[in-house]
């Protein structure tokens, strides 16, 4: 009898594994049919309303609320982790000079290898848990800094350091504009930095999850995720949904614009979602986050979404059409200073804390992810023709 196991038969699923349960998760959960989604056992929304980043940070790492002292003590530990190895900031003008007509996400993707490799990060296959939730916190701390000074730095400007007695989000937007921000933006973006930790298994998730099933470093996962989250398909939507708002204008174009769009089958950027059957409980959300901010420009996107909400019910009966997450994600991240360019890269400057989470679970499964493919080519075999 043969020592090696026979290999399971194939399984036919759908095309991009739509509903198909590959893992057990505790990290969270989106009901797309109920417009809610959760991290761990509570309510995304109900947590980015009333906690701060740090906190909902340590509960997708460490698996649950901390109380003041331990959220104080979380917060300053990761704050101590902002700044960057001496030979990532040597890098740094190189990486930007190559990402410049891309941007701070292609800089970001060339930064985090050079970042775990000076931070010492090794092979999750051999590491400890307390190792690998150590690797993700430098990563998760690191990647603000890298992003702001990679955007700077691109502008032209010299990066700014980060300060460690400002919170994550407020030092986040001190290092991207140069200013210390009010704490109404300041508490805006952060607002959406947590509603956008994590949300189920999406394309970089599970990317995140495939290279760590391979027991490859921490660097390398994030590395692989942000290539996923680059993708127009996925994290590109933010800056796309303003310039929805641009290329209408004023009030009065809103109708023909659309209904010219929706006829000739055009997607309106900003609207519908893969997942939610109703309103994306985000949106909903960061609508209340820039009318808090308030402005002309808030006004006229809320008059946007009511009036393409209607013309589509209008002109697509039975199909629930909402505004998704990065309508008003764009609005707010304009409202506080943040450039279009950074729109995508402050997605991922938020998403690698889920993708972390997930990187750790993934860690304790020593499976390696390896699926199947049909093959559809040429017969085979047939004889290899001589050259010549």
């Amino acid at each position: 009898m043969s020592s090696h196991r026979a290999a399971a038969a194939p399984v036919e699923v759908p095309r991009g594994l739509a509903g198909v349960v590959v893992t057990d998760t505790r990290i969270g959960d989106v009901r797309g049919a109920e417009g809610f989604y959760h991290y761990r056992q509570y309510s995304a929304v109900d947590l980015a309303r009333t906690r701060s980043f740090e906190d909902v940070w340590h509960l997708l790492i460490h698996g649950e609320l901390p109380d003041a002292r331990r959220g104080a003590a979380f917060a300053a530990e990761t704050a101590a982790l902002r700044a960057l190895p001496g030979e990532v900031c040597s890098a740094l003008p190189a990486l930007a000079e190559a990402s410049r007509r891309s941007g701070s996400l292609a800089g970001l993707s060339a930064a985090l290898p050079l970042l775990g490799a000076a931070s010492g990060f090794r092979p999750v296959y051999d590491t400890d848990p307390a190792r690998r939730r150590q690797d993700t916190l430098v990563a998760c701390a690191a990647v603000p800094t890298l992003l702001a000074a990679l955007h700077r730095l691109n502008e032209g400007l010299e990066p700014v350091e980060p300060r460690q007695d400002l919170p994550h989000a407020a030092n986040y937007l001190y290092m991207v504009t140069g200013s210390e921000p009010d704490e109404h933006r300041a508490r805006a973006v952060e607002q959406y930095l947590i509603s956008t930790m994590d949300h189920g298994f999406n394309a970089s998730t599970f990317t995140a999850r495939v290279v760590a099933s391979t027991g490859a470093d921490v660097a390398a996962c994030l590395t692989a995720a942000v290539g996923a989250l680059s993708g127009p398909l996925h994290g590109g939507a933010p800056s796309r949904a303003l310039d929805t708002l641009d290329a209408i204008g004023t009030p009065e174009r809103i109708d023909p614009w659309v209904r010219a769009r929706v006829l000739a089958g055009d997607r309106i950027m900003g609207f519908g979602h893969a997942v939610y059957r109703t309103e994306d409980p985000r949106s909903r959300m960061l609508r209340a986050t820039a009318q808090r901010l308030g402005g002309p420009r808030v006004a006229f996107a809320v008059e946007v979404e009511r009036r393409v909400e209607a013309i589509l019910a209008e002109l697509k009966p039975g199909r629930e059409l909402h505004t998704n997450v990065e309508f008003y994600a764009g609005v707010v991240m304009e409202q506080c200073g943040l450039p279009r360019a950074m729109f995508t890269p402050t997605f991922a400057a938020a998403r690698v804390v889920g993708w972390s989470a997930n990187i750790l679970e993934q860690a304790e499964d020593s499976k390696i992810i390896r699926p199947a493919a049909r093959y559809t080519g040429p017969e085979a075999p047939v004889p290899v023709p001589l050259a010549g």
